[in-house]
């Protein structure tokens, strides 16, 4: 298995340009009410630097299906990621809903960001419980995972994914290439032990 890993929050060309030069697998453009908060004219502009093989996420907090319309109307996105109850038909485009601690997964949603009760935050989640959820598979873990803690939260939880925002910033929205790098390496090894034991 190869671990999925996301870099959320991205608002300039050099933080995307960390995200093609490590590999990751996708980039998260935020057009909820945050300081990462981008415009979807700016984001579908650096979205075009992506290679087609790092996934376009347009991230929402329980968006009304017009506004996620009027995103996708300029803003080509491979997944539309938000609250699970929430998410509006995306004809065509894959939802990543989103669950937060004590909420339970509907059945049908093989594929979900699991999280602390508030995005973006830094919040790290109970990892006992984002564990047991993780037994179902395609769950990708946020909230609160830095370079320093993913290798641990991925030993314990064993996730299908990982995803960082905060975690790899030096200011609000302004995310360190270094910090980017570090996260990457970090779970990447992760990952290979994980294979190897």
């Amino acid at each position: 298995m190869t671990l999925f890993v996301k870099i959320c929050g991205v608002t300039d060309d050099i933080a995307a340009e960390t995200c093609v030069e490590t590999a990751v697998d996708a980039v998260g453009f935020v057009f909820a009410e945050s300081p990462r908060r981008i415009a979807p004219e700016d984001a579908a502009r650096i979205a075009a630097t992506l290679p087609a093989r790092i996934a376009k996420v347009a991230v929402f907090r329980r968006p009304t299906a017009d506004e996620v319309q009027r995103v996708l109307d300029v803003f080509a996105a491979d997944f539309v990621q938000a609250d699970h109850d929430t998410l509006p038909s995306l004809g065509g485009v894959e939802a990543l809903p989103v669950y937060r601690e004590g909420e339970d997964i509907a059945p049908g949603d093989t594929r979900f960001l699991f999280e602390g009760p508030l995005s973006g935050a830094g919040q790290t989640v109970d990892f006992a419980e984002a564990a047991r959820l993780a037994r179902r598979g395609g769950m990708i873990l946020a909230g609160g995972l830095r370079p320093d803690n993913v290798a641990g939260a991925i030993k314990i939880v064993r996730p299908w994914g990982v995803d960082v925002s905060s975690g790899v910033e030096k200011d609000p929205a302004l995310k360190s290439p270094a910090l980017i790098r570090s996260f990457v390496a970090a779970a990447r090894a992760a990952e290979e032990r994980r294979v190897t034991t």
